[in-house]
Formats: C-alpha cells, sequence, structure tokens
C-alpha cells in the first residue's frame, strides 16, 4: 500500500482513507462485513431488541425532505456510548439538514456494511483499544472539547490523522468548539462588585489575588508558577494546590470544587481583584471556565492557558497575560500597582460597559457557532456535531453512487483527513524555570513529558496497524516494541 500522497499522513493512512471512501458504494451493495447478530438492522418492521425509536424525545435535528425509511439510512456508531446524547435510550432516528441517519451506541452493528461512520470521544479514545481491522467503508470522527492532557495521543500528527472528521477546541476543526464556556456576551457583560467592596475586603486581610485548585501536578505545572509568585504578592490559594487558607464555612467547602455556579460561592470568590486562571494544559484556544468565570464575575483574569487568548477577548485591556513578565516578581509588581490604583484597575473592567465588547471576531463567532450553551432554541454541541457528521455521510454516500453508475466518468469522493491543527498542542513545559533546571527525580518531569513521547509512540503504533489491515489489538504491544527499537538504533 506504498505512494501515498504528500500529507496525506503517516505510514501510507492517507492511502488506507482513500480506499475506504472509493469502495464504500461497492461494500454497500455486498451486506455487512460480517454477521455480528446485526440483520435486524436493514429490515422493518424493527425486530424485538434493536432499540429503534421512531419518535424520540430527544433532539431530532431540524428537519428535512428525507423520506428514507430506516433500513436504508447510514448509521453513525457512537463508539464511546457513555457520551451517546439519547439518554436513555441506545438507537435514534436524526433528522439533520441534508438527510437523516440512525444513531446507536450498540456496538453490535460496529460491522455492518450501512455503519458510515464511528464517533469516539477523545478522552475515552485509547490507541491500543482501538477497532480492528479498520473498515474501509467507515470515517473515524473524533469529539473532544476536554484539556490535551486527557490524551497526548491526539496532539501528534500520527495520532489526529486517525481521523476524518473533528470537534475540538481548536478553530480550525471541522466543527470548533472554542467558545463553549462561553454562553454569550450577555455572561460578560454582568456587572462586577464595585471597587469599594473589594477595597474594603482587601482591608479584611483578604489577598488581591485569589488561587482555586484542587487538582494539581497538571502538565502546565501551575503551582510551580503560582509558588514562585506566591513569594512577591498576597495569594489566597481556598483549593488543595498550595492551601493557604480556609473557606469561612463548610457549605462553601462543598461548593468549591463544583462547576455548577453556586450563587454563594461566586459572590464569595467575585470580591478578589485578580483571580488566577492558569489552564491544567497549554494549546491554542484551550480556553475554560478558568478565564471566563472571573470576566463573568468582573474579578481580573490573570491568565496563562491559549497563546491566542487575545483573539477572543472582548476588547483590548480585559485580561494579564502571565507570559507578558519576565518573571513572577515582576508580575506581582504590576498586580500590587492595579490593587493601589482604582482608576488603572478598572480600565480592565470597560467591557462591562455598554458598547464595551469592541472584539468583531467574538461577536462574529458567537453569533455564527450552529449550538449553544444552556439555549433550548438551538442544539448542543452533542447533536449538534452528530448531524454535522450525518450529512457528511449522506453527502459521501450520493457522490459514491454518482461515482458508480457513471462508471468511472465522475470521480470517486476524495477523503477529508483531520490536521495536525485541529489539536496540535505543544509539548508540557515548566510552569517556572526551564527543563534544564529541574533535577532528575522531578515528578512532574518524569509524569508529563514521557507521557507525551510516549503518546506520540502509540499514534504512530496504530497508525502501522491500520496501513499493515491488522485485526488483532493484542499486537499493539508489539508494534510498540518496533517504534521502541527503531529509536533506539536512531540514537
Amino acid at each position: 500500500m506504498g505512494g501515498a500522497e504528500p500529507g496525506w499522513g503517516p505510514a501510507g493512512l492517507g492511502v488506507t482513507l482513500a480506499l475506504a471512501w472509493s469502495v464504500g458504494a461497492a461494500l454497500a451493495a455486498e451486506g455487512p462485513a460480517e454477521p455480528c447478530g446485526t440483520e435486524g438492522w436493514a429490515q422493518d418492521p424493527v425486530p424485538p431488541g434493536a432499540a429503534f425509536v421512531a419518535a424520540a424525545a430527544s433532539y431530532r435535528g431540524p428537519g428535512n425532505n428525507d423520506t428514507r425509511s430506516n433500513k436504508a439510512l447510514p448509521i453513525l456508531l457512537w463508539w464511546s456510548g457513555s457520551l451517546f446524547p439519547h439518554f436513555p435510550g441506545d438507537t435514534e432516528r436524526i433528522d439533520c439538514p441534508r438527510g437523516s441517519c440512525l444513531v446507536t451506541r450498540s456496538r453490535r452493528v460496529a460491522r455492518h456494511r450501512r455503519t458510515k461512520a464511528l464517533i469516539f470521544y477523545g478522552t475515552d479514545f485509547r490507541a491500543y483499544e482501538a477497532p480492528l481491522p479498520r473498515l474501509p467503508h467507515q470515517t473515524w470522527a473524533l469529539f473532544h472539547e476536554e484539556s490535551p492532557m486527557n490524551n497526548y495521543v491526539l496532539s501528534h500528527s500520527p495520532g489526529i490523522r486517525l481521523f476524518n472528521y473533528t470537534a475540538t477546541f481548536r478553530r480550525e476543526s471541522d466543527y470548533p468548539l472554542t467558545l463553549q464556556w462561553l454562553p454569550g456576551t450577555g455572561y460578560l457583560r454582568a456587572p462586577a462588585v464595585p471597587l469599594a467592596e473589594k477595597d474594603a475586603w482587601r482591608r479584611k486581610g483578604y489577598g488581591p489575588v485569589l488561587y482555586m485548585q484542587s487538582h494539581c501536578d497538571v502538565p502546565s505545572d501551575r503551582d510551580r508558577y503560582v509558588r514562585e509568585l506566591m513569594k512577591y504578592i498576597q495569594v489566597d490559594s481556598y483549593g488543595k494546590c498550595l492551601h493557604n487558607r480556609e473557606l469561612p464555612s463548610e457549605r462553601l467547602r462543598d461548593t468549591s470544587t463544583a462547576t455548577t455556579e453556586d450563587s454563594e460561592f461566586m459572590t464569595f470568590i467575585a470580591r478578589y481583584k485578580f483571580h488566577l486562571a492558569l489552564e491544567n494544559a497549554i494549546c491554542d484556544d484551550y480556553m475554560t471556565e478558568k478565564l471566563w468565570r472571573p470576566m463573568h464575575l468582573g474579578a481580573v483574569p490573570v491568565y496563562r492557558g491559549s497563546p491566542a487568548v487575545r483573539d477572543w477577548m472582548p476588547n483590548n485591556l480585559s485580561i494579564i497575560l502571565i507570559d507578558d513578565f519576565d518573571s513572577p516578581r515582576e508580575l506581582a509588581e504590576y498586580l500590587d500597582f492595579l490593587d493601589k490604583n482604582g482608576e488603572e484597575y478598572l480600565k480592565y473592567l470597560e467591557y462591562k460597559n455598554v458598547g464595551g465588547i469592541k472584539n468583531q471576531f467574538l461577536l462574529e463567532s458567537l453569533e455564527k457557532r450552529e449550538w449553544g450553551v444552556n439555549d433550548m432554541t438551538l442544539p448542543n454541541y452533542l447533536n449538534g456535531f452528530e448531524c454535522f457528521i450525518c450529512d457528511k455521510e449522506n453527502t459521501r454516500l450520493k457522490e459514491e453512487q454518482e461515482h458508480k453508475k457513471s462508471r468511472g466518468k465522475i470521480s470517486a469522493p476524495r477523503p477529508h483527513i483531520a490536521q495536525f491543527k485541529h489539536m496540535g498542542c505543544p509539548m508540557p513545559a515548566p510552569g517556572f524555570g526551564s527543563v534544564e533546571d529541574l533535577s532528575e527525580g522531578d515528578s512532574w518531569k518524569e509524569m508529563w513529558l514521557q507521557d507525551y513521547w510516549q503518546s506520540l509512540d502509540q499514534g504512530e503504533a496504530l497508525t502501522a496497524m491500520i496501513h499493515r489491515n491488522e485485526s488483532h489489538q493484542g499486537r499493539f504491544w508489539d508494534y510498540m516494541h518496533e517504534i521502541f527499537l527503531k529509536r533506539t538504533r536512531q540514537h
């Protein structure tokens, strides 16, 4: 299977995927790749246990003119069944703009001729558990809105290029989820605690800076930076990481780690002038509630995370970027200056004023996104991505049929392959100082640098297995050993 075109992925994967698409119509005419107990999926009426739902209470899509019966529809299989957005059922018909599909989490149809796409959740995707052999008539779709630390396989080209379509936090992905934590501009415009109240809070002995983290030892190594910052300015840390202060009530302690916005907890943390907002991993466009929540409350985020974060900010002066300062001490001096100069501090909250959100890119992105956050008038992003894949598969099916009918006069559809920039997160780096400064026994270095580079090997191993049409998952570690030996010889 040699002769891959440049840029089509490692180890000839592009050729594999090209074949996957070009022979799809032929396989569809031949029936199931193997029986696997899937006969019921091609018949009407529905047999017992097939779990079809004729009229679902969950999201079905915007509707269309698709008159096909269930037995004629493409099937989309959520390989990560725990994310199936039609709970409590196992199977649904969805009606999307370009056509309808059946979606299911029942793996018994994994090898059915009409199962056109497998949808994986990035956090659950493990190279050593991937379904093999990879069938030539199926595409793979990736949904991964969570941190890159959850699966560094996807941050390398061999890993991300296993997929045809992606929904990730990166704006370059096929179905971007970048603003998943921002409900809308109204969330940013919520009023801030008056400066006088924040100053009164300071006079009671509270620090100017809040840190609230209970997930320690992460790839961004944020605690190492905060520990150094604490030498130069008072930082009140209530979480398990660098804990130095107790929350004033048991109820607040119970809600401090919750993702919901408890009103009492939000009122408490809103009194702080600055919130340390450090993501657990660094990658373009990976921005979470750690950034948007302080802005909602009217605290100024002191941020480290997405290197491209300024692209999304409401105006040119709304956050303080840690990486703009040469040292934690220099940052502390600037925070102290703003703490003592209210007029300068309030400039960071001007986006809350009428007309204060001036970033047209942000406004247009919120307006154009196809899914909503807590908005019942729009699909959530799971249902939205589902319809995105359904539409792609119906288009592909039509193009394959036209290619077959034309006897080659009309070209077969070319495969769409995910690109490095659909995820493409950099190697973890120390939160303060350089790798060379760290001791040999440093737990962060041993954990995250090793995880990052082993993930590259895993992506390459699975790519090689697909290229060689392997069917036995247990051979994954043999491939990993081959890669290890190859690297050893190279060095």
